[in-house]
């Protein structure tokens, strides 16, 4: 038990690590309320479960070692954060409203499938702690895995929980506009330095 405990220290502190789908996640405790954003967390989840699922059959690696695989992850990733920043400063101040969960979860799953990061994280990070001692290889990154998702889970709810304690502030309309607008560069801030990574 003793591996798993230090494992989840160590997934903890890389879950918690800002990032675009903790960022998407206290927005939308911001602007929809903690169960519309914990309904996004679901998103990354899925996103997430994908990718164990990958490195458990073994296609992981061979994603890790395919440069243009990961290329094309990369680019799409940018694509989709610069998208997602630009309506977001392009967006007209509105109240907060309880948005359908289907656009939220969408959101939060797009960010976490196209981000390399995350394939590393599962194909580099994960596998480090698989010791022949506790068996199966393949049991031990679906057991890492479900551990690596709590995690995540921890953190996303800490990042939505944030934002839905904003929420409850009742900010103006006009605060709520430079929310949006601060979150929309710094998501497209995020796709700058994912595009400049490894140029």
């Amino acid at each position: 038990m003793t591996w798993l405990l230090v494992f989840l220290g160590a997934a903890m502190l890389i879950a918690l690590t800002p990032g675009a789908n903790n960022l998407l996640g206290l927005h939308h405790g911001i602007q929809h309320g903690l169960p519309r954003a914990l309904a996004g967390l679901l998103g990354r989840l899925a996103a997430f479960t994908l990718m164990i699922g990958a490195v458990a059959a073994g296609l992981g690696q061979l994603l890790a070692a395919s440069g243009p695989a990961l290329t094309a992850i990369k680019w799409a990733g940018v694509a989709y954060l610069v998208w997602l920043g630009v309506k977001l400063l392009r967006s007209k101040p509105q109240p907060p409203a309880e948005q359908a969960p289907g656009p939220v979860l969408r959101k939060e799953f797009l960010v976490a499938i196209t981000n390399p990061k995350a394939v590393l994280i599962f194909t580099a990070f994960v596998p480090q702690f698989v010791d022949p001692a506790h068996g199966s290889p393949t049991a031990q990154i679906a057991i890492l895995g479900a551990v690596y998702l709590l995690a995540e889970f921890l953190a996303g709810t800490a990042y939505a929980a944030a934002g839905a304690a904003l929420k409850s502030v009742r900010l103006s309309l006009r605060a709520r506009r430079n929310v949006d607008r601060g979150t929309g560069v710094v998501l497209i801030g995020m796709a700058g330095t994912l595009a400049a990574a490894g140029s």
